[in-house]
């Protein structure tokens, strides 16, 4: 109380040299630079977490010193000073100087000069490279980027997600329909330094033969009957960003020729047009086809899917991680809450038939079915009944569910840090049904050694 009846600007002043000593000794890394840029301050934890001493990089430009902008290009300062700063944060990789990957979380806040007149920022940076690879390693996982899944497979998919977000390498992402394809070039194009840009999906099997090269490249007013004005194609709307080119094996062999060479020099001409248009595309592709097949049967080009092919990215089918269907139905589910509707659980039988039936749809198909046994819900918790015929047909066929495996106990138990419920759990199997598997083991090793 004393304090505020006496606090008045006049009486209280900023000692620097303090404010400077009190930033030091904070554990996040704390960068400060100017509107042109030039970094004024550097902390140890700062110099401890890019791998740059203070003494290199005072007065130098940020993107000079980090190689591009550190920011992640969500900053506003890419794109020129601004005259006034909003408080962001945000989660960003970063490639230290000696080229190692870390995630880290970043909160930047403006500082004004005397006057009140917007001046620079002062960026805390927290390392949270550790805590991400804790929770993978306990199974404390639900998910990473927007995508469900705790699967040995689905974690190497999220490892590379976080190394292809620091590139710009076109990726061609592979896998049956319904995996989440579009999910995961969108994650890769968020999680990088493009997420400011534009993130533009095109289903390259939806489109009409006759539109494709106007839909991907745009045309000029005149160039065809019914062009009544200039239009812009994909490939200039998401300049700065990343283009999505699902279903890539559907494109005409015509198309594919003028797909490589946008791929080789990235640039272009509208439909009608004379004016070379010139674009900075990442490039993601997907298809469901093996292409190395279709380039046998000649309809699709070699030299095309070696441009495309870069970075190849496999997503698995469903019934091969199996373990993550309780974590994508408690999505599911948790999602229609959140739009304000009424989501039972589903009871042990019914989560026992999701897990048995092959999912030849997939993630896609399982949350077709989760919506329909919502619409058939009459509340509590939903039933066989409630499930789609097919499911239900075709878990009768297939009998019990496969019994457990030593394998795949003893990767769970890792992947969970030994926590047996958290396996039980990724196993798709009751804890008792774990535990007497477990004893079983037990007694055959304990017999065998006898």
């Amino acid at each position: 109380m004393t304090f505020r009846k006496n606090f008045t600007p006049e009486n209280f002043a900023v000692d620097l040299d303090n404010l400077e000593h009190l930033l030091d000794h904070l554990q996040e890394g704390i960068i400060g630079h100017d509107r042109e840029r030039r970094i004024f301050f550097l902390n140890p934890a700062a110099e401890a977490m890019t791998g740059f001493r203070k003494e290199e990089v005072l007065g130098r430009d940020c993107h000079e010193v980090f190689g591009g902008p550190l920011c992640g290009k969500k900053c506003a300062f890419c794109g020129g000073a601004p005259d006034f700063w909003k408080e962001l944060s945000y989660p960003i990789n970063m490639v230290t100087r000696r080229g190692e990957p870390k995630q880290v979380e970043m909160s930047v806040v403006g500082i004004r000069d005397r006057e009140g007149r917007f001046a620079g920022v002062l960026a805390a940076i927290k390392d949270i490279t550790s805590m991400v690879g804790l929770k993978l390693w306990s199974g404390d996982f639900a998910g990473f980027a927007g995508i469900v899944g705790r699967d040995p497979q689905m974690i190497q998919i999220f490892k590379q997600i976080s190394r292809l977000a620091e590139n710009d390498y076109p990726v061609l992402i592979t896998g049956e329909t319904g995996t989440g394809k579009e999910l995961v070039a969108a994650a890769i194009h968020s999680e990088s330094g493009r997420s400011r840009g534009p993130f533009v999906p095109v289903n390259c099997g939806a489109l009409p033969e006759g539109v494709v090269e106007s839909e991907l490249f745009g045309h000029v007013k005149g160039a065809f009957s019914g062009a009544l004005r200039d239009k812009k194609g994909r490939f200039e709307l998401a300049h700065g960003g990343t283009i999505f080119l699902d279903e890539v094996a559907e494109l005409p062999r015509n198309m594919q020729v003028k797909l490589l060479r946008v791929l080789e020099s990235g640039a272009f001409e509208r439909v009608g047009g004379e004016k070379t248009v010139s674009v900075d595309v990442r490039v993601i592709s997907a298809t469901n086809r093996d292409l190395k097949k279709e380039m046998e049967r000649n309809n699709f080009r070699r030299d095309l899917f070696y441009r495309l092919n870069v970075v190849p990215l496999h997503l698995p089918p469903l019934r091969e991680r199996r373990g993550d269907i309780p974590l994508l139905v408690d999505f599911f589910l948790e999602r229609s809450r959140k739009r304000g509707r009424k989501a039972p659980r589903f009871s042990g039988e019914a989560l026992a038939l999701l897990q048995k039936y092959p999912w030849p749809g997939n993630v896609r198909e399982l949350q077709n079915a989760v919506h329909y046994a919502l619409a058939r819900s009459e509340g509590g918790a939903m039933g066989a009944d409630e499930l789609p015929q097919e499911i239900r047909a075709e878990s009768s066929r297939r009998g019990p569910a496969p019994k457990l495996n030593p394998d795949a106990v003893q990767a769970a138990l890792q992947q969970c840090g030994g926590n047996k419920v958290k396996a039980a759990h990724l196993l798709g199997v009751g804890r008792a049904t774990l535990y007497r598997f477990l004893m079983s083991q037990e007694a055959l090793l304990s017999h065998e050694r006898t």
